[in-house]
């Protein structure tokens, strides 16, 4: 079939067989070899980067009629974030691909050693709808740097955006190995049936189950981006003007909290918990004024579904009680308030499940020392927080809260930085990517090892002698005269 009928194929919809028809035009894609080069990841890089530049006021336009998102947000944290990745692989590239040399043992000389970094194949990305722009094209940058053909499905949450990509992304891209499929769960669980290279999901739990379920048919490696419930730690020593100022953007400006990584809950000491509560509802009256629900800098909560999901955690008769600043709603607009709840119940549903929106509670003991112990009885979250001026404290942290990524008064920025690992731990997520974690998550790295026909060793062929068997034991064990005994070729045959 040509590229024109598959391209029609995945615009009139995916089911089995229309699926199966474009992996197959993939893996012809791919096993043409044009993948490979680096010119061709180059020119799909720059493609990429030229279309971010070209069609910027378009995407600002599909994030703000997906979730209202604040034009500054949608510049700041997805707009140049993609510009960035795509820029650091363009720059670092060509030295992830080149082999990398490595030692080889006594037992293989003479040789040599080196670890080849090669494309897994064909893979599927799935995307989420919070950030639906970064979240599709960061993994797409990193399997194309990795020379792999790819399928995108973004998600049907947030359809402005879904269908902003299925209409500019072939026009900067190789459409023969680069391909885009909208759809919602039917056209999900027919690309899941299919056999992929590699599945790489970003979402929730629940769903991420389902594709690692759906993997495990094929023997398919996953990369599985999820999330959980992000504490933040927060000591009496900190400045606390500085400290709630970068919890609220990191809670309230990241999606109006619709962010894996977005501070969950508080954690802090009894006595602190006063001034740290009056210190937030400064900042985020002075952030987003007397009445939050009219301010341009919050985004809305994405539908009616996740707006009645929220309000049912508020209306918990467990949990109505603790409100100590916001809560107002406006279900017409689907815009809920930032909201502050102080000691809400442990077992409240609030505290049990991941909140992914506006609401933030904050939990006292009576010793900091508490909070890492209640932080390490949840599961392990994405991203754990720390405020403290005290070293030891950070290090005693660093050193026992297992999570994802951490970070130390601030919160969020660690994503930012290409040089790190991003991806979770345990439920938060399987696998991490990010510049050249990127690249190494659609690799394959393979094993060389170069002999030439020198060298030869006669006790490693049968038949085993005792002297056979005891220059090979040195061999083994480091011996320079067993080595100088092979290389003589001792014993003789």
């Amino acid at each position: 079939m040509e590229n024109g009928a598959e391209m029609e194929a995945v615009g009139g919809g995916c089911d089995g067989a229309r699926a199966a028809v474009l992996v197959a035009g993939l893996r012809r894609g791919f096993a043409s070899g044009r993948t490979r080069s680096y010119e061709w990841r180059a020119a799909q890089l720059k493609g990429i980067a030229r279309m971010i530049d070209d069609k910027e006021a378009e995407i600002m336009a599909a994030l703000h009629d997906d979730l209202a998102k604040p034009h500054m947000e949608s510049y700041l944290h997805e707009i140049s974030l993609a510009k960035a990745a795509c820029t650091f692989a363009l720059k670092e590239m060509k030295r992830w691909m080149k082999p990398k040399k490595v030692p080889t043992s006594i037992t293989t000389f003479p040789s040599s050693a080196e670890i080849v970094s090669e494309p897994l194949g064909v893979v599927l990305v799935i995307s989420a709808w919070n950030y639906p722009f970064l979240l599709s094209i960061d993994p797409v940058i990193g399997a194309i740097a990795a020379g792999n053909a790819v399928a995108l499905k973004p998600s049907e949450v947030a359809p402005a955006t879904s269908s902003l990509f299925a209409t500019i992304l072939p026009n900067y891209t190789d459409n023969s190995c680069v391909k885009v499929v909208e759809g919602s769960t039917p056209e999900t669980t027919a690309l899941l049936e299919q056999k992929w290279d590699k599945i790489f999901y970003t979402g929730s739990g629940k769903v991420g189950r389902i594709v690692m379920t759906a993997a495990a048919k094929h023997l398919t490696p996953v990369a599985l981006e999820l999330g959980g419930k992000c504490p933040v730690l927060v000591d009496s020593n900190v400045n606390v003007i500085v400290a709630t100022k970068r919890i609220a953007v990191g809670k309230w400006g990241c999606n109006n909290g619709q962010a894996c990584i977005a501070p969950d809950y508080i954690l802090t000491t009894k006595s602190f918990a006063p001034t740290l509560v009056d210190a937030m509802k400064r900042t985020l009256e002075k952030f987003y004024g007397k009445d939050p629900l009219e301010s341009s800098d919050l985004s809305r909560i994405v539908n009616a579904n996740h707006f009645r999901r929220l309000t049912s955690l508020l209306d918990d008769e467990k949990v109505s009680g603790t409100i100590v600043y916001g809560g107002q709603q406006d279900e017409k607009r689907l815009k809920i308030a930032p909201t502050l709840l102080l000691d809400v119940p442990h077992d409240s549903l609030i505290m049990k499940e991941e909140i992914f929106g506006p609401l933030l509670p904050i939990i006292t003991f009576n010793e900091v020392e508490d909070c890492m112990d209640f932080i390490n009885s949840k599961a392990k979250p994405l991203a754990a927080y720390l405020f403290t001026k005290d070293k030891k404290l950070e290090e005693l942290f660093v050193k026992t809260v297992s999570a994802g990524g951490m970070l130390i008064n601030d919160t969020a920025l660690h994503l930012a930085n290409p040089h790190l690992p991003f991806g979770g731990v345990g439920e938060s997520g399987i696998g991490a990517y990010h510049g050249k974690f990127s690249f190494d998550s659609f690799s394959h790295k393979k094993a060389v090892l170069s002999r030439g026909f020198s060298g030869e060793a006669p006790a490693r062929y049968p038949p085993y002698t005792p002297q056979k068997q005891k220059i090979l034991r040195g061999l083994i064990n480091g011996s320079i005269i067993a080595l100088l005994l092979a290389i003589l070729g001792w014993p003789r045959d």
